[in-house]
């Protein structure tokens, strides 16, 4: 499945990029804004994530034109939360208004749910699960793995893994992790944070997975 990106701000870009690919989605992001229904005609996508507030037209006008020559599925994925504006984008032909910040695992589980209502497939299971050097994380299980061996994970634990898997091979500090689970509607402070640290660490050990995470001293952790 090609899912096509448009979105103007590049860290949302980037961070949307890495969480489709590593649920095995094929992904194109656009980086130039002008006549955009002409380039997701030319990429001719499964499905379309699209922004409302871009730089040459609004998404709900890009739409109305693709509407005229196109039944892509779209997605609307914006910061814009009034109820008429989620109104409008279903009313002019979207498939789905998705507000930000999103979670990621409710974002695949809508991605998923619209392309099985479009495309007349089921979409497989590995699209809710994250890997990292062969260990899996199940999104909608809340579940990590490795080698056979399985531990469950709280919600908070959950969301802590993910962001580290989303975003591997770079330092992730304290504080992005606590701005991330904030955002998401889930209270944690610095103690907490290291309270579940501790705690994922140790699950992870039970899967016979040890040194995954790697804290570096006053920068934050790294996979």
């Amino acid at each position: 499945m090609h899912i096509l990106i448009v979105e103007d701000e590049e860290p949302i870009r980037q961070e949307l990029a890495l969480l489709l690919e590593r649920a095995c989605y094929e992904v194109t992001a656009l980086t130039s804004f002008h006549d955009v229904g002409a380039s997701v005609c030319a990429a001719d996508p499964d499905l379309v994530l699209l922004d409302l507030n871009l730089p040459e037209e609004s998404g709900f006008d890009i739409v109305k034109k693709l509407r005229a020559v196109s039944q892509v599925p779209v997605i609307f994925l914006t910061g814009r939360t009034e109820m008429m504006d989620e109104l409008t984008g279903m009313l002019i032909g979207g498939d789905d208004y998705i507000t930000k910040p999103f979670a990621p695992p409710v974002l695949l589980a809508r991605i998923a749910a619209v392309l099985k209502r479009t495309k007349g497939e089921n979409v497989p299971g590995e699209k809710m699960n994250l890997t990292c050097r062969g260990v899996t994380l199940s999104l909608t299980r809340g579940v990590v793995s490795y080698n056979g061996k399985q531990a469950e994970l709280t919600r908070n634990e959950l969301k802590i893994l993910s962001y580290l898997f989303l975003h591997e091979g770079r330092i992730v500090s304290r504080t992005e992790l606590i701005e991330d689970l904030w955002q998401n509607r889930i209270f944690i402070d610095d103690n907490a944070l290291s309270v579940n640290m501790t705690r994922i660490r140790a699950k992870l050990e039970e899967t016979g997975v040890r040194d995954l995470i790697e804290t570096k001293r006053g920068m934050g952790y790294i996979v």
